[in-house]
């Protein structure tokens, strides 16, 4: 109930910010200038803001998308505003295996160091697909694809944590909408059966594995004593190209709750605040919105249901 007084009036939390911050401001006077980012999806919305921030305070970042033109042009405006900004951009299609394969093979062949890992690409609302690899589309690209990402380049971050001193970072891009998954959560059993798919619970259920694999995630680094947390977020409801799949329901939630709605700045804002603040050190397996901890539906801190996901990802993308 907090949570939801706080997004409305802005209030700031325990962390000093609230749904009003921006990216800018929850990373004011911090030097990440020895910080290597991947991000994907960071070519629009609040992925390329959240770029344009890491940048501002001298990371290096590596854009990872789908559409390597948008990419470069979003690159492109940044430099313009900031000159000394270091962005790279590779090409990874998130719904194939292969293609994240590819891409942390390619990003592991450059020799970067990698301190931080956002998996912020998604898609939402879509209409029933499968994906090139047979798996419901949703639940590829916005889990799958992270859940492989991140295991491909795990060694890469351990190794850069152990070298540098600096803690490893990995920031999952959830939803609210994690409430909204199909009755047991995940459908194990008929994860891509048209007759049970829901477009908004398929989303929902795309969402809650991210909360998901963070948690399972924290466990085991914790376990390994890896100097690297993972957390997830909430960014808020933000008009980005994420709603092309569903705009005249999403206008229509939309007019009846303009008061809930955050610009680009703020939604990229507990991204931002999650990657980079100092305040977070240790902190890992947690849900944050407005940049602040919140609560999770009860099935994202169903432990069980966490390994059983992990054991089924590792099934599908074969890791």
């Amino acid at each position: 109930m907090m949570g939801f007084i706080s997004t409305i009036t802005g209030r700031a939390g325990p962390s000093g910010f609230g749904s009003s911050s921006t990216a800018e401001q929850v990373t004011m006077g911090l030097d990440a200038s020895h910080i290597t980012a991947l991000i994907t999806g960071g070519a629009s919305g609040i992925g390329a803001e959240t770029v344009r921030a890491l940048a501002l305070r001298g990371a290096h970042v590596v854009i990872a998308a789908r559409n390597l033109s948008a990419a470069s042009k979003a690159r492109e405006e940044i430099a313009k505003c900031i000159p000394t900004a270091k962005i790279d951009v590779m090409e990874v299609d998130l719904s194939s295996i292969a293609s994240v394969r590819h891409l942390a093979s390619n990003y592991m062949a450059r020799n970067l160091p990698l301190n931080l890992l956002i998996n912020n690409a998604g898609i939402m609302f879509c209409p029933y697909e499968l994906s090139k690899d047979g798996i419901e589309k949703q639940f590829a690209t916005n889990h799958l694809g992270h859940f492989l990402l991140t295991n491909l380049l795990l060694d890469t971050m351990k190794k850069t944590a152990k070298e540098s001193g600096t803690e490893g970072r990995i920031v999952n891009l959830s939803s609210v909408a994690h409430f909204m998954t199909y009755p047991g959560g995940i459908l194990f059993d008929s994860l891509n059966d048209k007759n049970r798919y829901s477009e908004h619970e398929a989303y929902g259920q795309s969402k809650l594995a991210n909360i998901l694999h963070a948690k399972e995630l924290s466990i085991r680094l914790k376990a390994e004593g890896a100097n690297i947390t993972a957390n997830s977020v909430h960014p808020g409801l933000i008009w980005t190209p994420l709603m092309r799949h569903s705009k005249h329901y999403m206008k229509l939630i939309q007019f009846f709750s303009r008061f809930l709605w955050k610009n680009i700045p703020q939604g990229a804002s507990t991204s931002c605040f999650v990657a980079l603040h100092p305040s977070l050190k240790g902190i890992s397996g947690k849900y944050f919105s407005d940049c602040n901890e919140e609560p999770t539906s009860a099935f994202g801190n169903d432990m069980e249901l966490s390994k059983k996901l992990w054991e089924l990802s590792e099934k599908l993308t074969a890791a």
